[in-house]
């Protein structure tokens, strides 16, 4: 049995939600991740890179995604891919609905939709989007959600949504709280530090970003992640406003062990409104005090169990920054442990496994009645 991924996300690009579930289902499957095609060559074809024993798939097309012809090209690419790849017996597991045109005339055993985010809502978004994933829904046998305001959102649409929200690499994260020696484009950056990791696109709210390092011009504020979507010269250009790139993710606990504080200064808008940051669990396994704007998956549960600051204003986050700057957080670490204690990206691969399983169970079962019948 293979596992067939669709994605609008680079494998190589940040590493989140599908490379910390695909790299699990390995030791079951063979796993292809197909990326959305790139049009960079004079003949279209494909290429295979194989990163911990999951096949990322790139299509390579000729000319500009205003083809008419793409949508058979790419389903011809495909069928090459299955030819070479001896792929015979498969799932499909989706993350981007504008994939689904493209398996269309294809027959996977099952099909599994993992809604990771509300996509419409972003900056972009393609206008057909929100009827693909009409489609794609109506199509699926399970979908998965990236959080509860999600699957508040999509549980009416389907008989079996499951929500999974953010989770974490305890072992990785927990290490953040061991390291000495800062990196070295860090260790020159004064103290207290207040830290960010991830994607800066329009998710993030710039002008809360810089009315805090304007008011507190003896804080720091460093910046780990790709800029995607918007455009450098908008973000804010105080001296105290460290942009340091993007980083690794086998570094980034090294980094976030010399902050003093991490930040989720999150924009309240339509991109946001569905957004379960897996960096709310990651910024607590390192035990790291953590200040977000009132996101509604991170006020609940983190926010109600008081494991993680809520603030809307400039004001607000500098009020919560210094009480944690005085505060040994001495009972706030127990209360972090326990909670996530019974969080893991092994434990959330687990129960979807569970979920495939039993639904693969219930179509061999459904085929062999209708067989017998």
């Amino acid at each position: 049995m293979d596992l067939i991924c669709f994605s609008h996300l680079r494998w190589d690009f940040v590493l989140q939600r599908p490379q910390h579930l695909l790299t699990r289902f390995i030791s079951s499957y063979r796993v292809f991740y197909i990326e959305e095609p790139v049009f960079d060559s004079s003949n279209d074809h494909l290429t295979f890179t194989n990163f911990s024993n999951v096949w990322v798939v790139k299509m390579h097309l000729q000319g500009d995604r205003n083809e008419q012809d793409i949508l058979p090209r790419q389903k011809e690419l495909l069928s090459s891919l299955f030819r070479k790849m001896d792929i015979v017996k498969y799932f499909f597991w989706y993350y981007s609905p504008m994939a689904l045109p493209l398996g269309e005339n294809l027959n996977p055993e099952i099909i599994i939709y993992d809604c990771m985010d509300e996509l419409a809502n972003f900056r972009f978004a393609p206008t057909e989007l929100k009827e693909l994933e009409e489609a794609l829904i109506n199509r699926s046998d399970l979908v998965f959600t990236g959080g509860e305001s999600l699957f508040n959102k999509k549980k009416h649409l389907h008989s079996r949504v499951y929500c999974f929200p953010s989770s974490i690499d305890k072992k990785h994260f927990n290490t953040a709280q061991n390291f000495i020696e800062d990196p070295p484009d860090q260790e020159k950056i004064p103290h207290p530090r207040l830290g960010y990791f991830g994607v800066l696109d329009e998710r993030i709210d710039t002008t809360l970003i810089r009315q805090m390092a304007i008011k507190r011009k003896d804080w720091h504020f460093i910046f780990l992640g790709p800029i995607t979507k918007i455009s450098p010269e908008s973000l804010p250009k105080e001296k105290n406003i460290h942009y340091l790139g993007n980083k690794d993710y086998k570094i980034l606990p090294e980094y976030l062990s010399g902050w003093d504080i991490a930040l989720m200064p999150f924009a309240i808008n339509e991109s946001t409104e569905f957004i379960s940051p897996t960096k709310t669990p990651e910024y607590l396994a390192a035990h790291k005090p953590v200040i977000s704007t009132p996101i509604k998956d991170v006020v609940t549960p983190y926010g109600k169990l008081n494991l993680v600051n809520i603030a809307s204003t400039a004001d607000e986050f500098i009020s919560a920054a210094e009480k944690e700057l005085k505060s040994d957080r001495g009972e706030w670490k127990k209360n972090v442990n326990t909670f996530l204690s019974n969080t893991s990206w092994d434990i959330t691969f687990q129960n979807m496994h569970q979920l495939i399983k039993e639904q693969f169970s219930l179509k061999s079962h459904n085929t062999t009645f209708k067989e017998f019948a």
